[in-house]
């Protein structure tokens, strides 16, 4: 038997972390890109992995870019390691704090891991710290 709990549905404040940790374009292109295929997966990650995870008190943002790109690694996710490396730097974190990140999956998710992440993380972290010319 269900149990109305009384919360408000996560969508919006869901959509607006997602939008903060990913950046508007990142999250315009994902929802532009939405048909009748897709449409309900992309309201289901707006409501759950961002409206009732990344929004829960407990692990600030940059715990949570950690985890999440620790976990990424271990997925061998590399696309989705590649835009939670820019989230991660949005959300505060160093690029030395990154690297260190890195070397911890070396041991816990195996080296092949960690070493094709440190060429898509360095290609992520060279491209938004590298001024313009």
């Amino acid at each position: 038997q269900a149990v109305f709990t009384g919360r408000a549905d996560p969508y919006d404040a869901g959509m607006r972390v997602r939008r903060e940790v990913l950046g508007d374009a990142h999250v315009d292109r994902a929802t532009a890109g939405a048909d009748s295929f897709t449409g309900d997966f992309q309201e289901l990650i707006t409501r759950y992995a961002w409206g009732e995870v990344w929004t829960r008190d407990g692990l600030d943002r940059r715990t949570r870019s950690a985890v999440t790109l620790t976990a990424l690694i271990s997925g061998g996710h590399l696309e989705e390691l590649a835009f939670h490396t820019r989230a991660a730097l949005r959300n505060g974190l160093t690029p030395a704090e990154i690297k260190e990140v890195l070397i911890q999956t070396a041991v816990y998710c195996g080296v092949p891991a960690a070493n094709t992440a440190f060429r898509v993380v360095g290609t992520v972290i060279r491209e938004e710290t590298t001024p313009e010319a």
